[in-house]
């Protein structure tokens, strides 16, 4: 049996906390701590701070598994109310709204193409996006 020191592996541990492990697993987790530190110190060297994501989505399709049938409803209804409350709001709040979190255009840009103020395309969004809340809420 070997003790070992749990602060020095989990940094929520504010005092030391000793266990008694076997040999092979105090044999395993140094095992590792030598495979991480090698693979830091490669990182280092070799300048390697990126990722192997194209935009393309492989990685994110590796990391995320897919969804379930519920999940996949339930994001179909609130999607749905989503669509709902914008098409209460004024005609000019759905627009910018619209054309500021869908299309990920800047508030200032929305200004130019309207040919308005920033500050009032700004407060349009804010006044649609409470409107929004409240009809949310009593759906």
């Amino acid at each position: 049996m070997k003790k070992m020191n749990l602060r020095n592996m989990y940094p929520f541990f504010k005092t030391d906390v000793w266990v008694d492990v076997d040999e092979e697993v105090a044999h395993e987790i140094r095992r590792f701590d030598l495979e991480e530190s090698a693979y830091r110190l490669r990182t280092y060297r070799h300048r390697a701070y990126f990722s192997l994501d194209r935009n393309d989505g492989i990685e994110q399709h590796v990391l995320f598994l897919s969804i379930s049938p519920e999940e996949y409803y339930e994001r179909k209804l609130s999607r749905q109310q989503l669509y709902e409350a914008m098409c209460q709001l004024p005609v000019k709040s759905a627009r910018r709204i619209y054309a500021h979190y869908f299309l990920g255009m800047s508030k200032v840009a929305i200004a130019r193409a309207e040919h308005v103020d920033e500050r009032a395309v700004r407060k349009s969004i804010q006044r649609g996006l409470k409107q929004m809340e409240y009809l949310l809420k009593n759906m």
